[in-house]
């Protein structure tokens, strides 16, 4: 494949154009900063039909909302390119990033905003319901859902967990405990004090009418009537575009699944890499993955305040060496007089002006005029 290069040199590159990668472009092309957004089109919750706990876009479609996204980001100066972004390798000053149609662009620092992938359970059905009446995000879907007879699949490490938190938006849940462990004595209190039915055995299906969840069918072909499905899926971090710089993903402490590691704004163990959003925090809603976008482009433009100044400072000894005099200099020093001072800057260049050489004319006493014959008596 031939490689089309751009010759550009860009401030910040963003792999993902997704609510958190297109807040930290807007945000960088807010600095005036140099941004490109490299976005592959496949958002995570394209198959939702609203997006919910954004104050005042409360109910916005989700490609709506990225699409006012990019709107904003195209208007502030900065760039999105479709595609998708298969490797990046360190180079002198910062990075090259490669896309799958064999365009290259050459960044001072990077952005990757990738997000994760939902890795459903093995239960037919599960994924063309997935985003309608299958969830796992009470926040995103609770309401929707309210007082509705509601299931949880079980079978991962926080099921429990997700049947109480779901017991807050209906007093009707049922946790189908499937291919998971039985709970603690602990937690059968917990479920039993809650109200929440615990159902044995396998789940093998669901049951859907006039394209609705209408139950889930277990292993004994007993079905169980449900109008919404929760399930916990495991989180699987798209950061494989980070291996070429060594940067893999880790196990979530939690269990729910991999993540790439940072600090509180984003940076990687990478120099010159930040990461925002799910691909870093697994169980970010979409105002938590838009403010780490914000948190990760304002950490990366001090960065290259910082840089830029060091390479001012760098030039600026390197001119003063090369002229073999100091860094203030006399040039120097009259070059920051002049922008400081202006006209009253030190020195006898504004003493010997034309304009300032004639005298000032004398004053006339106001009550004795003078005349060519010499000074009135009194």
């Amino acid at each position: 494949m031939t490689e089309q290069h751009d010759s550009e040199e860009l401030d910040v590159l963003v792999v993902g154009g997704g609510v958190a990668g297109l807040s930290g472009a807007v945000t960088l092309a807010r600095a005036r900063r140099s941004v490109l957004v490299i976005d592959s089109g496949h958002p995570r919750n394209a198959a939702a039909g609203a997006a919910h706990g954004l104050l005042s876009r409360d109910g916005i479609a989700p490609l709506e909302l990225l699409r006012l996204g990019r709107e904003e980001t195209v208007a502030y100066g900065g760039r999105i390119v479709p595609g998708r972004a298969v490797s990046v390798r360190r180079a002198e000053g910062g990075f090259v990033v490669r896309t799958e149609s064999g365009r290259t662009f050459r960044t001072r620092r990077l952005l990757v905003t990738t997000g994760l992938v939902d890795e459903l359970p093995p239960v037919p059905g599960l994924r063309e319901r997935w985003g309608r009446d299958v969830l796992h995000c009470p926040y995103c879907h609770g309401w929707e859902v309210r007082d509705a007879t509601l299931g949880v699949l079980g079978g991962g490490p926080v099921s429990v967990h997700q049947a109480l938190l779901f017991r807050q938006w209906s007093p009707r849940v049922t946790l189908f405990l499937h291919t998971g462990d039985d709970p603690t004595e602990e937690q059968w209190e917990r479920l039993a004090a809650r109200g929440i039915a615990v159902v044995d055995g396998e789940v093998t299906g669901l049951v859907v009418a006039e394209d609705r969840l209408a139950g889930v069918r277990l292993a004994s072909g007993h079905q169980v009537p449900v109008e919404a499905l929760a399930v916990a899926p495991r989180f699987a971090a798209r950061g494989e575009l980070l291996a070429g710089l060594g940067l893999d993903t880790v196990e979530h402490p939690t269990g729910v699944g991999e993540y790439v590691a940072s600090d509180g704004s984003g940076l990687t163990e990478a120099a010159g890499v930040w990461v925002a959003g799910n691909v870093t925090d697994l169980t970010a809603g979409l105002a938590a993955a838009q403010a780490a976008g914000v948190r990760a482009a304002a950490a990366i433009n001090a960065d290259l305040v910082d840089a830029d100044a060091e390479a001012a400072v760098a030039a600026r000894a390197a001119s003063a060496a090369s002229t073999a005099q100091g860094v203030f200099d006399p040039a120097s020093e009259a070059e920051v007089c002049t922008r400081i001072l202006g006209e009253r800057r030190h020195g006898l260049e504004s003493l010997l002006r034309p304009e300032r050489s004639e005298p000032a004319e004398r004053p006339r006493h106001p009550e004795r005029p003078e005349s060519s014959e010499g000074p009135a008596m009194p």
